[in-house]
Formats: structure tokens, sequence, C-alpha cells
């Protein structure tokens, strides 16, 4: 244990952190630093009795971040913009990070980016908590760190929650996705781990590059065929238009609408290389019949 190299995982009891985490403890190579605002937490405290170092982090606390990254060899950073909603509070989190990686010397930092979409576009579109990502990867690269960006697919697991098929009227149901007939990227947080593990274990493939990660691309109509197969019932693509979507009126409408907006426009997103890096990784047919008992209430 001694001997391997400590991989810091920032957000490790949530959702990309966690699988991040995993994957880190399955790899004789490196040894674990699991870094949360709370070490007590239940999940905290499954990765210390599995034999990860579990420490207090908070990326609001610029000593904490200090502190949680000394002596470590890389770190896996993610941030949550749904936690604030505030895409400079996002991006001076990043920044700090990258700041303390510079000062320590970190050997490598893969962090959870996304494209920097206004800068793209130019101005015409914002998608917040895309741009935020973006303009973290580019602070990174900029100051000299060994980072490797990678900038996920829509997730699956969207369509357990906010994006569950509607019951209509005439007792059918619907996807309201609006894509038209573009497909659509997709992968499951729970495979994005083993993705980063392959990541550190290749560091000279890998830093200073944005890697795009999609376990297939499907249209809205193919998502729902899917579904429509697994469980048992009639479900097809509303096809709502984008300015339909962004009227919806719930919140972030509008953030979320500029997002598929962005989707439209074919971002990069590499299936061959994602399979390459985790040969086990679900397709969505795959991790619906999984989940199965999340729609047990359609």
């Amino acid at each position: 244990m001694a001997n391997r190299k400590i991989i810091a995982v920032f957000g490790a009891t949530g959702a990309q952190g966690g699988s991040v985490a995993r994957s880190i403890l399955e790899n004789k190579h490196f040894a674990l630093r699991v870094l949360t605002r709370d070490v007590t937490r239940k999940n905290a405290l499954v990765f210390r009795d599995l034999g990860a170092e579990v420490v207090r982090c908070d990326l609001d606390d610029a000593a904490s971040v200090e502190e949680a990254l000394k002596g470590a060899h890389g770190a896996f950073v993610v941030t949550n913009f749904w936690d604030h909603a505030s895409k400079e509070k996002e991006v001076c989190q990043g920044k700090l990070v990258a700041d303390v990686a510079k000062r320590l010397g970190l050997k490598h930092v893969v962090y959870s980016g996304l494209e920097n979409v206004d800068r793209m576009s130019g101005g015409k579109l914002k998608v917040l908590h895309f741009d935020g990502k973006g303009e973290v990867e580019e602070y990174f690269w900029s100051i000299g760190v060994p980072m490797t960006s990678v900038r996920l697919a829509a997730y699956y697991e969207n369509f357990l929650t906010i994006w569950k098929p509607v019951k209509t009227s005439d007792g059918h149901y619907t996807l309201a996705l609006p894509m038209g007939d573009v497909p659509m990227h997709g992968i499951s947080f729970a495979d994005i781990g083993a993705v980063v593990s392959s990541i550190f274990a290749s560091p000279e493939e890998f830093v200073g590059k944005a890697v795009g990660l999609s376990s297939e691309a499907l249209t809205i109509q193919q998502y729902a065929d899917v579904l429509s197969r697994t469980l048992g019932k009639d479900i097809r693509d509303a096809k709502i238009t984008l300015e339909a979507y962004e009227k919806l009126g719930f919140p972030g409408a509008k953030e979320l609408a500029n997002m598929f907006r962005f989707y439209h426009m074919k971002p990069d997103r590499d299936i061959k290389l994602t399979h390459r890096l985790n040969p086990h990784i679900r397709s969505f047919s795959q991790f619906i019949s999984e989940n199965q008992g999340a729609f047990k209430d359609l």
C-alpha cells in the first residue's frame, strides 16, 4: 500500500466521484483518498471500511483543499453546478483546485469538464453548467497542470428521474426531449470510474487532452423503442420543439434547452475510445434492464 500512488477523489460520496473512487480502489497501482465535506457520511464510512483514506475537503475552503491534496500523485475533480446554480462559483472552485494542484506539483489531474459553449458559439448560446467547466479546463492547461478533461455525454440516469416517460391522455407514453432526429450521446455515471482509472494508468496518452465519453448515440425515438421493449409499454418521442421545451417553466428549463441546442451541434464524443477504456460499459438497453424497478409506477 505504501508504494501505491495516491489518487484523491473529489465528490467521492456522489455519483461521478463515487464511481471513480470504487474503480481506484480496485486498481492495484493506486491508493484511494476520498475527499468529502462530511467525513461521517455513510458513503464515506463505507470507503474507509474498504481501506481508503477519508479526508475532509470543502471546495470553498482553500486551506482544506491544500491539506487534502498534500502527498497525492493525482486527483479526480468534479464540481456540481446544480448545488448552487452559479457559474461564477463553479469557476472559482475549479480554479482553486488548479492553483493548489500546480503549487503541490500533482502529476495528473482528471477533471470532469465540458465545452465552453458560450465561447464556441461566439456568445450566441450560453449553457452555464457547461461554460464554467469549459473555463476551468482552459485555466488548468494555461497554468501548466498536467490535466485530462473528460467530457461526459447525457446521463442514462436522467431517464429514471427528470426524463422519465410521461403518460398521455390517450394511454401511451412520451419522451419529451427536444432532439428531433439528431442522435443524443448517453452514458451511465456508474461506468465512468473504469474509464477514469484507465486514463490515470496511461498519462502519456491522455495528459493535455479532452476526451469525450459516450456509450452510444441514439435518437429519442430509439431511446423510446428500448424503453418500450424493456418495460412493455407504448413509449414514443413527443417530438417537442426546442422553443416549446424552453417554455415548460420548470427551474432550469432554458438552461437545458440551450444544452439540447448544443447537442444539436453534435459535440465530439468518442464511443470507440470510451469502450476501449471500459470494455464492460453498458448500453442503454442493458442499463434500463438493470433499472426496471425505477419505472414500476408507470
